[in-house]
């Protein structure tokens, strides 16, 4: 997918029966060619026996579409409805009607059918859902996860809620999910993101007519939406890469700070500084030759940089509140750009008001992000897309809240990030991040663009390092060969 754009399940709703009919179709050919979008994920499988759960809205309606479509290929296949006895109405009620006419049956949900098949449909509940699931469709959704089924998700899992990607109660655990006419914002990022599985979109034919006339809620990108930074000059020299200087490295916390400053040398800065407590500098120095590391004369070290990054290992005592301080003091004044990590982050918390940022990158993960804004971090997780805008938009900054699904946010716009995986779930690895954006913004790229590619750059690189030798066990510093190798790819 490259730079998919993303809708709130309102904006899907208020706008895709205009767009069906600006593109001439009535809605139920749309119930018919989601059907279709769902059996060709089912094909994959190879299924001989299917089981399509339904419950009684139009997410029933792509269900029986679907059910019909699997009997018509000579495949066995059960419908169980949650409610059976619920009467429905408009096309989910003509999709039902069709089913019964093609010799199929509406059965109430047992868990000897879900015993019998090879794979479901979860055709339950669908976006409108925004109240916890009731316990007669929670016991269903509790007996397809606790069975080990491969599962496939019509438009949303069930049980999620399509904005926010957080569980209402609890939802089905899909292998896939299908979503249609826009991707919903709630699918790319935390729960949503590990509910949904494998994320496949079709926009049913009328992709054109609903971007015309839905707002979207942000942006899905990856690798793939970058085209690289551009070769260099044949006569360029270290100075004409940047100078970022990165600062942190309280006593005992040194590997943090070196682990950002390699990463902003393997990602192209042509020339890193650290500043650093002093009991940190050999253990920054050694087997590093190539950086410069001093723990005296800040104001001279920032005069140096074209920019800077501070946090990573700075700690909360009184020389990184000093180290800080002065940080701060000068590039607010100076307007150098800044990326914002780790301890910083929680400085700058205990003192907002004290600072106007302006050409800044926050980059908190969901634990500092709840100090930035005086909430809790579940607040945070249960409502990512609103907290990053409003973290955005107190620090006059552009955020990166880390996580599933990262996001990027510059109180204008969003984008997520479908690069990534557990594998950079270990300590160090936003250090790494840290480094990376540093040296994007030492190359010359806008506040947003590293930001953007830096995010990207990185989750591609627990990707590939993930793919090559498993989840469990990464070192951040795995990392720094694989984003040299993409750093260099120009498309």
């Amino acid at each position: 997918m490259l730079n998919q754009t993303l809708f709130s399940a309102e904006q899907v709703r208020d706008n895709e029966a205009l767009a069906a009919k600006n593109s001439h179709y009535d809605l139920f050919t749309l119930m018919q060619r989601a059907g279709e979008a769902v059996c060709k994920q089912w094909q994959l499988f190879d299924a001989q026996h299917t089981l399509v759960i339904v419950g009684h809205g139009n997410n029933a309606g792509d269900g029986y579409v679907v059910a019909r479509l699997i009997m018509q290929s000579g495949k066995k296949v059960a419908v169980c409805a949650a409610e059976p006895e619920k009467t429905l109405k408009g096309d989910a009620a003509k999709a039902q009607q069709l089913w019964i006419e093609a010799g199929g049956m509406v059965s109430h949900f047992t868990k000897d059918a879900l015993n019998e098949c090879d794979i479901v449909i979860d055709a339950l509940l669908g976006t409108g859902l925004n109240s916890a699931v009731r316990d007669n469709f929670a016991n269903i959704i509790n007996a397809v996860n606790n069975s080990g089924k491969p599962v496939i998700s019509i438009d949303i899992p069930s049980g999620i809620e399509a904005n926010t990607g957080q569980p209402l109660g609890c939802a089905v655990q899909a292998t896939s999910t299908v979503t249609f006419v826009g991707i919903k914002q709630g699918l790319t990022t935390t729960a949503g993101k590990q509910y949904s599985g494998k994320l496949v979109f079709d926009d049913l034919a009328i992709g054109d007519a609903f971007t015309c006339i839905a707002q979207s809620s942000g942006t899905l990108i990856n690798i793939n939406s970058f085209k690289g930074i551009a070769t260099r000059a044949i006569n360029s020299h270290k100075g004409s890469h940047g100078k970022l200087l990165c600062v942190g490295g309280n006593q005992g916390t040194a590997g943090a700070i070196r682990l950002s400053s390699e990463a902003a040398l393997r990602t192209g800065a042509g020339m890193v500084r650290v500043y650093t407590h002093e009991s940190s500098i050999t253990p920054i120095s050694i087997g590093r030759p190539e950086l410069m590391v001093s723990s005296n004369n800040l104001h001279q070290a920032l005069e140096w940089a074209s920019c800077v990054v501070i946090g990573p290992g700075l700690g909360q005592d009184e020389w990184a509140q000093q180290t800080f301080d002065e940080v701060m003091q000068y590039c607010q004044s100076n307007k150098i750009p800044l990326v914002i990590d780790a301890d910083a982050l929680n400085l700058l918390a205990k003192q907002a008001s004290s600072y106007t940022l302006e050409q800044c990158v926050l980059t908190p993960h969901p634990g500092e992000a709840s100090r930035l804004l005086s909430v809790s971090t579940s607040e945070i997780e249960s409502d990512r897309f609103n907290y990053a805008r409003l973290c955005a938009k107190r620090y006059n900054a552009t955020c990166i809240l880390k996580g599933a699904g990262t996001l990027i946010d510059n109180a204008q716009h969003t984008w997520v990030c479908e690069d990534g995986n557990p594998a950079l779930a270990v300590g160090g690895s936003g250090d790494v991040l840290t480094g990376i954006i540093g040296a994007l913004l030492a190359q010359g790229l806008t506040i947003d663009e590293a930001a953007r590619y830096g995010v990207t750059l990185h989750a591609k690189a627990g990707d590939i390092a993930s793919e090559r030798d498993g989840q469990r066990g990464m070192l951040p510093s795995d990392l720094f060969a694989i984003v040299r190798e993409l750093v260099n790819k120009v498309t």
